[in-house]
């Protein structure tokens, strides 16, 4: 099994670069980091988490700067979104983004992305939350024939463009990855777009039943990489006995000194099932 990191980068937590160099120096192989543009201050939508919505969530950096910075002082650690929110997002400029991100790091790139649950900052967008599953799995379509075309034209309910000419184009071929995240409603999306699952908030019991049934629909083994895992050793024993491919070690969004004393402690018990 592999072992990465997933986390917040805000402006009052570890610099993007020092946190990538760190990251990397530890043996992670990977690094992907969680997205919002703003949170409107009169939210109705629910933390899933429960309770207070914690003050990172309106402070992340850009994921795509950050990763940059990220990719500058590295050449080993993935660099990924964990996770891009598509209906947010225009998807030409996402296209560039991902591809320049994939060019920078010498094809490091991956694209985690799922619909988003705050239908407020969805609405600040643009976007409607009845309809965004549609217009994310649309949007993914065309930013994967903005990677693979040289010509690229699309047509849709919600997209519409070409033809056109969109350079970089990933190093990775035919594209960078796209882990999809999110719980069962997820899964014909991860098996019709997707190159692996991003799970998330699920335990390993939970787990190995989505796992096959995921797999059912899809009608091919799809990789699973679990987000925000726990560091506990009894719960990442029981997710080892499951086909999972990496654990994203949960790291707190903290100053320097503390996120390398905790990314020390991770590193430890990453080491023990490495």
């Amino acid at each position: 099994m592999k072992f990465g990191v997933s986390t917040f980068v805000t402006d009052q937590g570890i610099g993007p670069a020092a946190l990538g160099r760190a990251v990397e120096e530890r043996g992670f192989d990977s690094l992907l980091i969680a997205e919002h543009t703003h949170i409107p201050v009169d939210r109705r939508s629910p933390y899933p988490g429960g309770g207070d919505l914690p003050e990172m969530y309106y402070r992340t950096l850009d994921p795509f700067v950050a990763l940059s910075a990220a990719a500058a002082v590295t050449e080993r650690v993935l660099l990924g979104t964990g996770i891009a929110l598509v209906a947010q997002r225009d998807p030409i400029v996402t296209a560039k983004e991902v591809a320049s991100l994939d060019l920078i790091s010498g094809g490091r790139a991956v694209f985690g992305v799922g619909v988003g649950w705050n239908r407020e900052e969805m609405e600040n967008h643009g976007a409607d939350p009845t309809t965004r599953g549609r217009m994310v799995n649309e949007r993914l379509r065309a930013i994967r024939e903005l990677w693979t075309a040289e010509k690229a034209e699309f047509h849709g309910e919600f997209v519409d463009f070409g033809p056109v000419y969109s350079w970089p184009k990933p190093v990775q071929r035919p594209h960078p990855p796209i882990y999809v995240g999110g719980g069962e409603g997820s899964f014909p999306r991860t098996a019709a777009l997707g190159d692996a699952w991003l799970a998330n908030r699920t335990t390993p019991e939970e787990l190995g039943p989505r796992i096959d049934a995921l797999r059912e629909i899809a009608g091919r083994r799809v990789p699973v990489t679990m987000y925000a895992a726990t560091d506990d050793p009894d719960t990442i024993e029981r997710y080892t006995r499951l086909d999972v491919e990496r654990l994203l070690l949960y790291l707190p969004t903290r100053p320097e000194s503390e996120t390398l004393q905790i990314l020390d402690g991770l590193a430890g018990v990453a080491g023990r099932f490495s």
